[in-house]
């Protein structure tokens, strides 16, 4: 058996076990170790020691734990719970102030932590009760909750970017600025997409009840800027930072992480239990990201060193396809492999054997990571798994799962023509970074 044809059946096999329910970790090492020495013996030894104790000194990953902590400790500030009350309020004689308040408090959230779980949880126990009180479509309160709650995947400060900068070889700085007008834009077409249906059927979003309404809107404003103003500030500074080269990704995570200990104790809301939990919080998910990049590295290595990926590439350019058709090929297959995998095996196991393939089309990888980031968000929305849902009905149980299904759809299918957009215009991407770093 020749090393290609055995590196063919190391995915196989890889792919079959991850599917039916192996760690994906000690897969990954397990497979990369055994047909590693069957391919080229103890070599195989020295490539895991190698890239082991290459991916925990890689220093851009010590943003993760720093941005992860500035996340949780947002969220047990409860910044966001008072952001969406306020933003309810003033809005309250609009159609449809309450999908305009979940969408804006998700896209400063999204700023805040890249969790999706956490994102639509929140989102979920902050606004279905007032939702349903108002008598909101559940469709599309659940849409708007869930979709929302994927933008923490792509705006910055998003761990997933991180992640992808070493492993395409790019600046985090470059996807940073990047993402942040693909992501204001699809917080923009969730929001234009609910207040035009609010507009043609009025039912879907009524006006908030006189009961519910604000008796002074000097409270109001007061408690929208109390709200918005610290977030926006500390998120402003980390990011502002790290943007315009004052700091080093992991310097501005640093800046981020203290500043969110100081916004909880100017609110009050620090604890010696918040503080231990989200530290411990913290450490689960970072502990599980670092062994899944060190585990995928070395998968990765052993992959390249059988040639499979060079086979590949030069197989389907053989095809004589033209490269956007390749591109679509890639992205429809991200996208299926995105319904049973999250986002951490995708981009640490299957870019990187797709990455010759796309330096070999000649593709800006900046503008390729974040069609990556878009489509990984859009399978957050997508049926037959669709983690999102089960997020949501977690927290609002009296929602019927086919209706979260049904309002999630009309958002992927929002998603999809955001995703359009960017593929037919590149520079939606890739403007603010050639304008900050002229690359």
């Amino acid at each position: 058996m020749t090393p290609e044809i055995l590196g063919m059946l190391l995915i196989a096999t890889m792919l079959f076990a991850i599917f039916i329910g192996f760690p994906i970790s000690f897969t990954l090492i397990f497979l990369g170790v055994f047909f590693g020495y069957i391919g080229f013996g103890k070599l195989v030894f020295f490539l895991m020691t190698f890239h082991f104790s290459a991916s925990m000194l890689e220093q851009t990953l010590a943003a993760i734990p720093l941005f992860t902590f500035m996340g949780i400790m947002m969220e047990k500030a409860n910044l966001m719970e008072r952001l969406f009350t306020s933003v309810q309020m003033a809005l309250a004689r609009t159609k449809g102030s309450l999908f305009v308040a979940v969408l804006f408090v998700a896209t400063i959230f999204g700023a805040a932590t890249g969790i999706v779980g956490a994102s639509v949880t929140i989102l979920g126990i902050m606004s279905a009760k007032t939702m349903n009180r108002a008598k909101y479509d559940v469709r599309l309160a659940a849409g708007s909750i869930t979709a929302g709650g994927t933008l923490g995947i792509l705006i910055p400060p998003s761990i997933m970017l991180v992640v992808m900068g070493p492993i395409l070889n790019v600046p985090v700085t470059d996807l940073f600025a990047a993402a942040i007008m693909p992501g204001l834009m699809l917080a923009s077409l969730y929001t234009g997409y609910t207040l035009i249906r609010c507009h043609l059927n009025p039912s879907l979003g009524p006006v908030v009840p006189e009961n519910l309404r604000p008796t002074s809107m000097r409270e109001v404003w007061v408690e929208f800027f109390k709200g918005l103003v610290p977030p926006v500030l500390l998120v402003g500074s980390s990011l502002g930072s790290i943007l315009f080269g004052l700091a080093t990704p992991t310097e501005g995570a640093a800046m981020g992480a203290v500043g969110s200990i100081l916004l909880t104790l100017a609110y009050r809301k620090f604890t010696f239990q918040n503080f231990k939990s989200a530290l411990l919080k913290t450490l689960e998910i970072t502990t599980l990201i670092m062994i899944l990049v060190a585990a995928s590295n070395f998968f990765g290595s052993v992959f390249s060193k059988l040639g499979t990926p060079t086979l590949i590439t030069e197989y389907l350019m053989t095809l004589d396809l033209p490269p956007m058709v390749l591109l679509l090929i890639i992205m429809a297959f991200i996208f299926l492999l995105a319904w049973p995998l999250e986002w951490v095996p995708i981009v640490l196991i299957i870019i990187p054997i797709i990455l010759p393939l796309i330096v070999q089309l000649g593709f800006d990888l900046t503008w390729f990571a974040i069609l990556v980031a878009v489509n990984l968000q859009t399978a957050w929305l997508s049926p037959p798994v669709a983690l999102s849902a089960y997020f949501l009905k977690g927290v609002v149980p009296e929602w019927d799962l086919k209706d979260i299904y049904h309002g999630m759809m009309q958002f992927m299918v929002i998603q999809v023509v955001g995703l359009t957009l960017i593929v037919l215009f590149p520079q939606i991407a890739l403007w603010l970074p050639n304008y900050l770093y002229g690359n």
